[in-house]
């Protein structure tokens, strides 16, 4: 690796751009008083070479190493796309500049910072691109620590599958973590990239000129990975290729130290007549496509049919994907078990299987997402927990991805607690502005994923349960967002029942035995609170919930945080029935019984108000 204490004065004016670049980087986060300048300072050569040479409007950049982000500013600074005011806000509070970038810089497609989900979003944005017809490219820049992470994996195996050759990830490879050396070679890393079916080259990654040439001379005959060595704070050599430097900024009293070893470490550049450039293509907003309000026609299901909602879900889909070409589906290689295999035979150009890797599954949908795309991903709701990491990246990057997590609770019985989904609502309901409905029979199942694909501002969740259970609704039925349904009332009620999905058919076996009000929470949330509230005022404000979930963060402790905040002068008389035992194999209605969610524990419960 060349000195940066030896370099050759330089009039090109890519020299010149990395220089600001990393002037800037230091400028910024010395003033924010926070950030990761040096490992901006590894970085800029590439980002210099990018955006002022490789990137084309069409074409797609994602920081994978969020931490870089100053870097990344300063780009667009020098493209002209934001100001040195607004350069000079970073990570101040109300800025769009953040520490790690989000879409609130309108430049960024995904928010990243956690590592190891560029590549991820990257293979949707190119399955994207594929459907539209365009030749666009997509550079992902990544950390060599980010790819100890298996989503980095799971991805490349998945862009080798689909072949997507217009793929260029850049490894960062400046050998520093944290806290200590990173794991891989240079070697090592070029090995297993090319045991995914990859091409991967080992390039001097300070080096201008060859960090051109070689993108320049890409054959794109296969998904590339560039491992770019670099040193950490190149261009200051108090700092360069030393450890213990990772986040951490320059005081200010030093700042003119610093800028002056940069200033030495590159005089020609630093002394370049820039001319300036003009405000680059590249400075152009990503428009998000307008979505037309999806009808859905009024469902074929026959009241006394039985159908479990899993299918009815794919049967759904497999008709919103004749109403709309920008519906896409993903499934995590469960598809016959979650009933996407309908749309997977009727439209197999936007299916992607995502095999058993459902990290990358989510990273997937958030690229599709990004690009315009409907895209709608499912696995067993057990399994969703994996993808938590992607889910909240995503929340955050405001996308609306719709998630389907079928086989949840002990009712699916038999294949035992490895494959229950039990904490799926408490995680859907963390992520901001999520939505989570969870339908009982066919009708609603229909009506809930109708909703699903018209709402584009953020995560939707899907509950379906295995076991096939009777359509109870009119096919007429009105379902809407923060909705729910009385199934069965009385003036003689002597107890509210909030259920939903499996539960509410052991509610109304119970309302056989005794006068109650069956309420169907299918919009767990937003929640119904006003309803749930005025159905138990009748019956004495007595509730029983009771649901196929663990107790934390389900539809229990959402209905008694809303009493709680919506009416908290009422002497509520409320039992919670949940999953409160570690389950075990066993048939559907042993295990109810067994957890104490069945019909007759909510008679009992009853009988103790």
């Amino acid at each position: 690796m060349q000195s940066t204490q030896n370099c050759v004065p330089s009039t090109n004016y890519l020299e010149y751009i990395a220089y600001e670049i990393r002037r800037l980087s230091i400028i910024s986060t010395t003033k924010a008083g926070s950030g990761h300048p040096t490992s901006c300072l590894s970085a800029a050569d590439i980002l210099s070479v990018l955006f002022f040479e490789m990137l084309q409007p069409e074409d797609h950049f994602i920081l994978s190493k969020g931490h870089a982000a100053p870097a990344l500013y300063a780009a667009y600074y020098l493209l002209g796309c934001i100001t040195e005011q607004e350069l000079l806000t970073l990570r101040q509070f109300g800025s769009h500049l953040e520490g790690h970038p989000t879409p609130r810089f309108p430049y960024t497609p995904m928010a990243t910072g956690s590592l190891g989900q560029g590549l991820s979003v990257a293979v949707g944005m190119l399955l994207a691109a594929r459907l539209t017809l365009s030749n666009s490219k997509c550079y992902v820049l990544m950390g060599d620590s980010e790819t100890t992470e298996g989503s980095v994996w799971e991805a490349a195996e998945l862009a080798s599958y689909y072949k997507l050759h217009n793929l260029v990830a850049i490894i960062d490879a400046n050998g520093l973590g944290q806290t200590t050396r990173t794991i891989d070679s240079l070697q090592t890393y070029q090995k297993k990239f090319e045991a995914f079916g990859w091409q991967a080259l080992i390039i001097e990654g300070n080096n201008l000129e060859l960090i051109r040439n070689t993108l320049e001379n890409l054959t794109f005959s296969a998904p590339t990975c560039i491992i770019a060595h670099t040193l950490k704070g190149y261009g200051v050599p108090s700092v360069q290729n030393k450890e213990n430097f990772h986040g951490k900024t320059f005081k200010p009293d030093e700042l003119d130290s610093v800028l002056d070893e940069l200033k030495k470490s590159f005089p020609g550049a630093s002394s370049h007549a820039y001319r300036g450039i003009k405000k680059s293509a590249l400075c152009q907003k990503s428009k998000k496509s307008d979505f037309e309000l999806i009808t859905f026609k009024t469902p074929h299901f026959q009241a006394g049919d039985t159908i479990a909602t899993r299918k009815a879900y794919g049967d759904a889909l497999e008709y919103l994907g004749s109403l709309s070409n920008k519906v896409v589906g993903l499934d995590a290689e469960v598809n016959n078990s979650t009933f996407a295999c309908f749309f997977a035979k009727s439209f197999p150009s936007r299916f992607f299987q995502s095999f058993i890797a459902e990290q990358n599954m989510i990273g997937m949908a958030c690229g599709l997402a990004i690009e315009g795309f409907i895209p709608f991903a499912s696995t067993f709701a057990s399994f969703t927990t994996r993808a938590f990491d992607q889910l909240r990246m995503a929340a955050i990057s405001r996308l609306p991805l719709r998630v389907i997590g079928s086989h949840c609770g002990v009712s699916i019985g038999q294949d035992g607690p490895s494959q229950m989904g039990l904490e799926d609502i408490a995680l859907f309901r963390t992520l901001p502005d999520s939505i989570i409905l969870y339908p009982c029979d066919a009708i609603s199942t229909y009506r809930c994923v109708e909703i699903m694909a018209n709402h584009h501002t953020s995560i939707s969740y899907l509950r379906t349960t295995r076991a096939e259970t009777p359509v109870v609704y009119e096919n007429g039925t009105t379902f809407t967002l923060g909705g729910c349904h009385i199934l069965k009332e009385s003036p003689h009620d002597i107890a509210t029942v909030v259920a939903a999905g499996i539960t509410v058919f052991e509610a109304l076996k119970a309302a056989q035995t005794i006068p109650l009000t069956v309420l169907d929470c299918y919009s767990i949330k937003p929640l119904p609170a006003q309803e749930i509230i005025a159905a138990a005022e009748k019956t004495n404000y007595r509730i029983v919930i009771v649901e196929d979930h663990y107790p934390a963060g389900g539809l229990g402790e959402a209905v008694i945080a809303a009493l709680a905040q919506h009416a908290p002068n009422i002497p509520w008389n409320i039992t919670h029935l949940a999953v409160n035992k570690l389950p075990m194999s066993g048939k559907p209605e042993e295990l109810l019984g067994y957890e104490d969610i069945n019909a007759q524990a909510i008679i009992k419960a009853i009988s103790q108000f």
